[in-house]
């Protein structure tokens, strides 16, 4: 970037007091200006332009001194009025120029591209302009390259941040759950002893329980030997009256 600032210095005199005395604050700041004093030639131009504020001159000086301390938000505002103001097509190509360089060191690149552009509009001999220009939109470019990259590495942060949450939440649920499994798990261990003998029953009913499965059983052999009793009888009853049915009866004669 080329730095060219325009500092209006005026050597005429002025037969009215007043214009003599904001002249003579405009030269005072002007050595204050040129021994890199900017606090105080911003307090000069100030005053100046106290005693006349429509001093072109004490205005764009003004500008110049805010901008060397660094405050260029307000050295752009300055230099923005003079630009907007009722001046020659000179004092606009200046005075843009001097905005351009204004928003170019804020990092405002796209308002010192149109900056510099209405300084070679006012001016198109200017090749400082042209030079800051250039620089300019290079500048601008990789601002937006960069946040680009940057908007990308956010979302690649964000995705990372929300995996971890995810895991760090499915973990949790796992181990809450193996938790409960747990707790359920040792309570059913801990069980009242006598809940455990209620469910199983007094010694006594299930004594009480085994004699009945066996008196069952016992019952059982029982009808099972008397059902062979029965047809063991049976049968006997059977063959006595097979033998005699052999007794009565008789072989026909033959006629």
């Amino acid at each position: 970037m080329r730095k060219k600032f325009v500092l209006i210095v005026f050597l005429t005199v002025s037969l009215w007091v007043q214009a003599q005395s904001d002249k003579t604050l405009v030269r005072q700041g002007n050595k204050s200006y040129q021994s890199s004093n900017y606090s105080q030639a911003e307090l000069d131009y100030r005053k100046a332009l106290d005693r006349n504020p429509n001093s072109l001159t004490g205005s764009f000086n003004l500008g110049d001194a805010i901008y060397q301390q660094e405050d260029f938000q307000k050295a752009a505002e300055t230099f923005a009025k003079i630009a907007n103001a009722d001046v020659s097509k000179e004092q606009k190509s200046k005075s843009f120029y001097n905005l351009g360089n204004s928003f170019l060191k804020a990092k405002q690149y796209e308002q010192s591209i149109e900056a510099y552009k209405m300084a070679l509009r006012n001016n198109p001999a200017d090749d400082d302009a042209r030079y800051n220009l250039d620089y300019a939109r290079q500048m601008l470019k990789k601002q937006q390259e960069q946040q680009d990259q940057n908007k990308d590495q956010n979302k690649d942060q964000q995705k990372d941040q929300q995996k971890d949450q995810q895991d760090k939440k499915d973990q949790q649920d796992q181990q809450d759950k193996k938790d409960q499994q747990d707790k359920k798990d040792q309570q059913q261990n801990n069980q009242d002893p006598k809940q455990n003998q209620d469910q199983k029953g007094s010694p006594e009913q299930q004594m009480n329980d085994q004699q009945s499965k066996q008196i069952s059983k016992q019952d059982a052999e029982r009808m099972l030997e008397a059902l062979k009793n029965n047809e063991k009888k049976t049968l006997e009853k059977l063959k006595k009256g097979k033998l005699i049915n052999a007794r009565v009866v008789k072989k026909e004669k033959d006629w």
